[in-house]
């Protein structure tokens, strides 16, 4: 690895983290390269991960957050996984791929034993999986490659990496974050997912954006092309012009988060005329 392409590794590193809200290091030249993120501790955001609770009829999928590169489930759900949870629904969250830096397609495989635990745990056919940045996106990858389809009810991408992003630079060789340069727009990694189209049969899918993100560039790339009946793309200046949320409070905004529901309680994706409540600036 050429020393440019391990400065453009450490950039990456930092500039992603930077965005997400993460406390890392930046890399100085000459100093010592960012090693990775500290593994996360397994702390569970308010309302989650009570095995014992059971789907009712009004609320027949439990709900599975996924959060984003350099994120932990503590931090990136505080407010939606109680915004759910208050609203009747099981509400389940888990860390992985080292803070979500790890390959993701063996981030997918953790997702998978994660959802087969939730499923055996609260009898549940299928689950909604609600994903914030790379959490949006990574479940794609258990969807098509991993048996995942047959296993989703609706996948909610806010802010998601489904084609990548323009700010990344895919580098070659040994990286502190893997996740980072397989979101790189043009990337093996996405070419590979994005191949055949963006949506497999089964699922509904809705992505929920925002025109300030300044991580996932540009923000159309995170929309995903399918039947109107099973995808639904919505930017949030569309339905409330003045919001200005940007990439890593997404999910904890209002907006968003009635979108969310919506998407939850559809029969489908989330409703295009559905109009959520604007918060005044």
């Amino acid at each position: 690895m050429t020393t440019l392409r391990r400065h453009l590794a450490a950039l990456l590193c930092t500039v992603v983290a930077a965005g997400l809200g993460a406390a890392v290091p930046a890399t100085a030249a000459g100093a010592a390269p960012y090693a990775g993120p500290v593994p996360a501790a397994d702390v569970s955001p308010p309302g989650a991960n009570d095995f014992g609770c059971r789907p009712d009829r009004r609320h027949p999928q439990p709900v599975v957050l996924v959060n984003g590169t350099f994120e932990t489930m503590e931090k990136n759900w505080v407010t939606m996984s109680p915004y759910l949870a208050d609203r009747g629904y099981c509400v389940f969250a888990f860390n992985y791929g080292n803070r979500a830096t790890g390959p993701i397609g063996k981030s997918a495989r953790e997702l998978k034993r994660f959802v087969r635990t939730v499923r055996q745990a609260t009898d549940a056919r299928r689950v909604d999986l609600v994903g914030h940045s790379q959490g949006g996106m990574m479940p794609r990858f258990y969807l098509r490659f991993l048996d995942g389809a047959a296993k989703v009810d609706d996948l909610v991408g806010i802010a998601p990496s489904n084609h990548g992003t323009e700010m990344a630079t895919e580098v070659e060789g040994d990286s502190p974050c893997p996740a980072c340069e397989q979101q790189a727009a043009g990337s093996r990694f996405l070419t590979r997912l994005n191949r055949g189209g963006d949506t497999v049969p089964g699922p509904d899918y809705t992505v929920i954006s925002t025109k300030l993100d300044e991580v996932v560039t540009p923000y159309q790339s995170q929309f995903l092309d399918g039947p109107r009946r099973r995808v639904t793309n919505t930017l949030l200046q569309d339905v409330c012009p003045t919001v200005l949320i940007e990439h890593d409070q997404a999910p904890n905004d209002p907006v968003t988060q009635q979108i969310v529901l919506d998407a939850l309680r559809a029969d489908g994706p989330a409703r295009e005329r559905f109009q959520p409540e604007c918060l005044p600036v």
